[in-house]
């Protein structure tokens, strides 16, 4: 399988008053073209720094990062400008980064039609559900063409039950457009059903303790079924007794 994302001994230390903190050391993982892969550990390991370093929003200390493609964000807060209207907000991506062409324009569309949102296109944000903008935000990063998205704990705003409707929806919708995804979660349920593979973060510093490769027996699989699978109780026992803590 092709490699679209890898991390070789990423590291990553901070100065602070009382010396040196290392967050992150020696991390390495790689992703494949089109698989979902999830990071977890314990709270205030390290997880967002480092999506934020492939991201190329923080710099490394030392290590090697290798992209081949484009790279979309999605944060926890949708960031949906609410003076804006639906469609308005969506090709907001396109527009400062001078792609707005009736190409593009016509992508954006057929998105919108596709997943349920072009007869709210003329709605304002606080006229839809939190499922209905994470799913706005994410037409919106799709907009970009991006080849891999990052999920920084983007459905963690929701309450339990759209949360569990959300994440199915975002899982299809990236699998229809074949986007390879890397999703930091503090969720264990989350990462489980969402991924083809598990990266289990130590404290900090944060290093790689067990990488889980995900695998149901499951026609259609997508994360709602994942949780009606008997080995899904398994994979949940396990993670959590490596991570020793609430996450």
């Amino acid at each position: 399988m092709k490699k679209v994302l890898e991390l070789k001994n990423v590291s990553k230390k901070y100065q602070a008053k009382n010396g040196e903190i290392e967050a992150l050391q020696d991390i390495n993982f790689h992703v494949n073209e089109g698989e979902f892969v999830s990071i977890i550990g314990p709270s205030g390991c390290g997880k967002s720094t480092l999506l934020s370093i492939i991201a190329g929003l923080e710099e490394k200390t030392s290590g090697t990062i290798k992209i081949d493609g484009g790279l979309g964000y999605m944060l926890q807060k949708d960031s949906l400008l609410e003076w804006r209207n639906i469609y308005d907000n969506v090709i907001f991506g396109l527009e400062i980064g001078h792609q707005k062409t009736k190409e593009n324009e016509q992508y954006v569309i057929e998105l919108l039609k596709k997943y349920g949102l072009y007869e709210f296109k003329d709605k304002y944000p606080n006229q839809l559900s939190g499922g209905m903008r994470q799913r706005a935000a994410l037409i919106r990063t799709l907009a970009i063409s991006p080849k891999i998205l990052l999920l920084d704990e983007a459905f963690s705003a929701l309450d339990y039950q759209t949360r569990i409707m959300v994440t199915n929806d975002i899982f299809q919708i990236l699998k229809n457009e074949n986007i390879t995804a890397l999703i930091v979660t503090h969720d264990i349920s989350e990462a489980i059903s969402m991924s083809d593979r598990v990266v289990v973060l130590t404290k900090r510093p944060a290093t790689v303790k067990t990488i889980h490769k995900i695998e149901f027996e499951i026609e259609n699989r997508n994360p709602i079924n994942c949780r009606e699978s008997q080995k899904f109780s398994k994979y949940f026992d396990t993670i959590w007794k490596e991570l020793d803590v609430h996450v």
